[in-house]
């Protein structure tokens, strides 16, 4: 090693710097965007070495995972192939994944409107003008029941975006799978369930975090025993990233929001090998193609680090991280939209030579308008492509060994280690966000992001670079306003038709249960059956718990 430091000091100097006199670098410096330094060149000085390969990397389905949670990973098994859909109606939504499925997608992924996101029935004057316009409108049962209608439940594995009232939400799709025969042991999936990064990040909160907090921990109660295949949280840092957060500081706030929710299952006393292995996670796939394969692994291995050693979880199932990986919407462009096709394509493969679980690509014109039949389509060819055609699935973690992605992952496994450190002594990840900590860090990394943009030193090609005069995308998809109308109308009929001296004793029943410290999920179950609406359990919730009201602007 002594020999080879020394051959690289020999080069730099005698044959890259006689290089750079002649043609200079394009730049002063080059880094990724968490701002790590990037050489040359690497060699296997930058690589673990044979004391600490076992340690650092092993091999798949070995701790510290770092290759991957399972030994076979592709060779036996392709990642789940989600495309996120969700508009207007439960038909038209319903449509839609016929459609998918039928093109072969293997998992469902539910989009919801902004209304349902914040827990307001459709015809609440808050939902005005909202209603179906960025996901699917679902107010009561029946509209869940609409929306899976043919579809059965035991026979797919469906991903519900869904945070704040993500406990209504799973009541709701538990209830469909019984009036379809089926039982909730046999649902696969995943809720969401995800709200601290909704104080982070994104904003689709109702309760304060407490409260909030509750709601998640019966969820993991509820599902240890009676749901047992679903996983019960998403812990994202998908929208951490599409804030504008570096790749270090994704890994980093998303991890700390984990430690958070394991520590308050905990807490509330649950065992940690019971209801870790239900755990999962969301992450972006981002345009810096090495800095994102070694995003994954780094997280893989300091979570597993975490679950072993400050939570002393005892089952390998515990220490592993899973996670579902969606391409990055912030970095399509309106311009020249066609390119986004690219630009998923490499955001793909990074998540796939990562070792993703499961991946929704975007779709080419997402940047315009809520994707058509077309470029859905065109997006899931991307996943499919990758799969069976370019062979890199046909051995695991094929980059394991690059110096350059050990060297990145290595650097991404510090860097966010530090700054969990740094939450950890701020009293965890619910003080730091109280204290605007995180939200402020996102911010000043988002606007270095932007400064660069806007500067020509970071080239968006179309964008601030290769700029031509294009004609205006059409046939566009379209919400048609009516469909606020048919949902309001829909929603009287479901009040009217309903027993309604039920419904009232039911949400008596529910706010005595939120005053108490029983678990809320079974009561939520049979308001849903009853066909208590979405608005009024949350409202009946809102009495109980409080509005959040953030003290920093996001």
């Amino acid at each position: 090693m002594t020999r080879l430091h020394d051959a690289r000091l020999r080069w730099q100097e005698n044959v890259l710097r006689r290089a750079e006199a002649k043609v200079p670098p394009r730049q002063a410096g080059f880094t990724t965007s968490s701002d790590i330094p990037l050489d040359a060149v690497y060699t296997p000085d930058d690589a673990p070495n044979a004391d600490s390969y076992a340690e650092k990397l092993g091999f798949p389905g070995e701790y510290p995972f770092t290759r991957g949670i399972q030994p076979a990973m592709y060779r036996s098994r392709f990642w789940t192939m989600r495309q996120y859909a969700g508009y207007a109606s439960a038909e038209e939504s319903n449509a839609r994944y016929r459609y998918l499925l039928d093109q072969g997608q293997s998992g469902l992924s539910v989009a919801f409107d902004l209304p349902t996101q914040i827990g307001y029935d459709a015809d609440d004057p808050m939902a005005l003008g909202e209603v179906g316009k960025v996901g699917v409108s679902i107010s009561s049962i029946r509209d869940m029941e609409r929306l899976f209608e043919g579809i059965p439940l035991d026979k797919v594995s469906t991903s519900m975006t869904i945070n704040a009232p993500a406990a209504v939400l799973l009541a709701m799709y538990i209830v469909v799978g019984r009036r379809q025969g089926v039982d909730e042991a046999a649902l696969r999936g995943t809720v969401q369930n995800d709200i601290l990064k909704e104080y982070i990040a994104r904003g689709t909160y109702i309760f304060p975090p407490r409260p909030s907090m509750r709601l998640i921990t019966d969820i993991f109660a509820y599902c240890q025993t009676s749901v047992p295949h679903w996983n019960t949280i998403s812990i994202s840092g998908y929208h951490i990233r599409e804030a504008g957060s570096t790749a270090a500081q994704e890994v980093a706030f998303t991890l700390a929001n984990g430690i958070a929710y394991v520590q308050a299952a905990v807490d509330a006393g649950l065992s940690v090998d019971e209801f870790a292995p239900q755990l999962s996670f969301f992450f972006n796939a981002h345009n810096e193609f090495l800095e994102e394969v070694a995003k994954f692994r780094a997280a893989r291995r300091l979570w597993a680090t975490i679950m072993r050693e400050r939570f002393g979880a005892q089952k390998p199932e515990s220490w592993k991280l899973r996670f579902h990986t969606q391409t990055g919407g912030s970095t399509l462009t309106a311009q020249q939209p066609t390119n986004n096709v690219v630009r998923v394509a490499l955001q793909a493969m990074a998540a796939v030579l990562g070792g993703t679980q499961s991946l929704h690509t975007n779709s080419m014109d997402e940047a315009l308008a809520l994707p058509t039949e077309q470029a859905v389509q065109v997006a899931l060819r991307t996943q499919q492509i990758i799969a069976y055609e370019t062979g890199v699935v046909d051995t695991v973690d094929p980059l394991a060994g690059s110096y350059a992605i050990e060297y990145l992952t290595d650097e991404i496994h510090r860097r966010a280690g530090e700054q969990i450190s740094l939450i950890d002594s701020m009293g965890g990840a619910l003080a730091a966000i109280e204290a605007g900590y995180v939200q402020g860090e996102i911010q000043q990394a988002a606007y270095e992001y932007q400064r660069a943009i806007e500067s020509g030193d970071r080239v968006i090609v179309g964008m601030n670079k290769f700029v031509v005069d294009e004609p205006q995308m059409t046939g566009l998809l379209r919400v048609n306003p009516a469909i606020e109308t048919a949902q309001r109308e829909r929603l009287a009929g479901v009040r009217a038709a309903r027993d309604n001296e039920r419904v009232s004793a039911l949400r008596t029943r529910l706010e005595a249960a939120a005053r108490g410290a029983d678990n809320l999920m079974p009561v939520l179950i049979e308001c849903v059956d009853n066909e208590v609406t979405l608005g009024e359990i949350c409202n009946t919730l809102r009495a109980v718990f409080g509005e959040y009201r953030p003290s920093v602007t996001i």
